[in-house]
């Protein structure tokens, strides 16, 4: 079933509830409702959409869905690379304008190609990834369950909705009959005075000592975290934990949505209705929540065996069931140097540790006779170069242990918040601005 048919019933049985607080206002149930059932598309196809504020945007993908469209999210600065690249069948750009009343012409199946994201990882190359729409509504309420998220909960997404992420925690939030609030891509991190309402936030890894800090400073109801995107340091939900904020942490990629979730602490176990497998050190999962592939043929880390598995060459330790799945990083990340594999994440986790570092991307720069050499990148306050090298020799093999050292301010960064690796990578290759060599 389409979400605006949710919403829809939401809209009859709720009529005044918040639905949607976003930087231009809010709409209540009964409105979002009147805003898509007035803004009906023609045909189906995929649709490009490209709009700046995200009450727009939301009411944009709910029409193209109604209509049996596909509708794909872009990021304002690539829309031109992305639909050079992508064969759309229409281009939004902006507000839809009211037509009347919608009037139906057969309900969109689930099995249709409902749902188009884009996704980057952490290189920087735009992708985008099909999926039907049972592949995705379908684990709403499962994850509804796992977070206690309802109808009266206010739930804070502070991304950019172009991030698969972000799409679905807001999408979700409507679907459940829930207030979604939206503080817009000019908001920088997480808006204080929007976290004070909030209930359940959805957040990146980086972000979650923000909130704790926001929550720290001023208060709020906040109950629950869901937090996705990256690896979940421990300590980060120890001190979740003391704010009284509970976290449920989760493993997925865009082609493959949920695959493991964390909802006590325990570590990843395999979300409902998800097999997964390690094979060869990569995981490989199958479930209903599977994508279809890319759009345009496009190249991308996704592979499948025909038996209905699926793997983006994510990295992890030797599984047996019933134990924890502990993830090690992207295959397509490794470095080679000397003739060993160094995986980047492991060198990350030990030098997280390291005090005034806030966070960190290790890659491998060009050597003439080993191939590759680890370079560290820091981000914050790091100490002397003597005292980083004392901590790498004390938790690293010698083959993963950094040869050089930089520190900046702020890492660059995805939409998502993930440190963007491709980009450290040529601020390396160039003499980027914002580095700074520790020798």
């Amino acid at each position: 079933m389409p979400v605006a048919l949710v919403i829809r019933r939401h809209a009859a049985e709720r009529p005044h509830h918040p639905a949607l607080c976003g930087p231009g206002g809010s709409l209540t149930y009964a409105e979002l409702w009147h805003e898509v059932s007035s803004r009906p598309l023609d045909g189906r196809g995929l649709v490009a959409i490209t709009l700046s504020d995200p009450v727009d945007q939301l009411v944009a993908v709910l029409a193209a869905d109604l209509a049996g469209a596909t509708p794909l999210l872009c990021d304002e600065d690539q829309r031109a690379r992305v639909i050079a690249a992508i064969p759309v069948d229409r281009h939004i750009d902006a507000p839809l304008p009211a037509a009347g009343s919608l009037r139906m012409t057969g309900e969109p199946a689930d099995d249709d190609p409902a749902w188009a994201c884009l996704t980057s990882g952490s290189t920087g190359r735009p992708r985008a990834v099909v999926r039907t729409r049972a592949s995705w509504t379908g684990s709403f309420p499962h994850l509804s369950a796992l977070a206690g998220i309802g109808p009266d909960d206010v739930v804070l997404v502070p991304g950019p909705l172009v991030s698969s992420l972000y799409a679905f925690a807001a999408v979700h939030a409507l679907a459940t009959g829930a207030t979604l609030v939206l503080p817009g891509r000019r908001a920088a991190g997480v808006p204080a005075g929007q976290l004070r309402r909030a209930t359940v936030v959805h957040v990146v890894p980086h972000l979650l000592p923000a909130v704790l800090d926001a929550l720290a400073d001023g208060g709020g109801r906040l109950r629950t975290a869901v937090v996705g995107g990256a690896a979940l340091p421990p300590q980060a939900r120890d001190a979740a934990a003391r704010a009284g904020v509970r976290v449920v942490s989760y493993y997925g990629a865009t082609e493959m949505s949920f695959v493991a979730v964390d909802a006590d602490g325990t570590g990843l176990r395999p979300f409902p209705e998800v097999e997964f497998q390690v094979r060869d050190g990569e995981v490989w999962a199958r479930s209903p929540w599977l994508a279809q592939g890319y759009l345009a043929g496009a190249a991308g880390p996704l592979k499948t065996d025909g038996a209905g598995w699926m793997s983006v060459g994510d990295l992890a330790e030797p599984y047996l069931p019933g134990e924890p799945l502990r993830l090690r990083g992207r295959g397509d990340g490794a470095i080679q140097t000397g003739g060993a594999t160094v995986v980047p994440e492991d060198v990350e986790a030990v030098l997280r540790r390291v005090p005034g570092v806030t966070d960190v991307v290790v890659v491998g720069s060009p050597h003439p006779l080993l191939g590759s050499v680890v370079t560290a990148v820091l981000e914050g306050s790091p100490p002397a170069r003597a005292a980083l090298d004392a901590v790498a020799r004390e938790g690293l093999d010698p083959a993963q242990r950094p040869r050089r050292w930089y520190a900046m301010g702020d890492l660059p960064r995805t939409p998502t918040g993930k440190p963007a690796r491709g980009v450290v990578t040529a601020r390396l290759a160039g003499d980027g601005p914002g580095l700074r060599r520790l020798v």
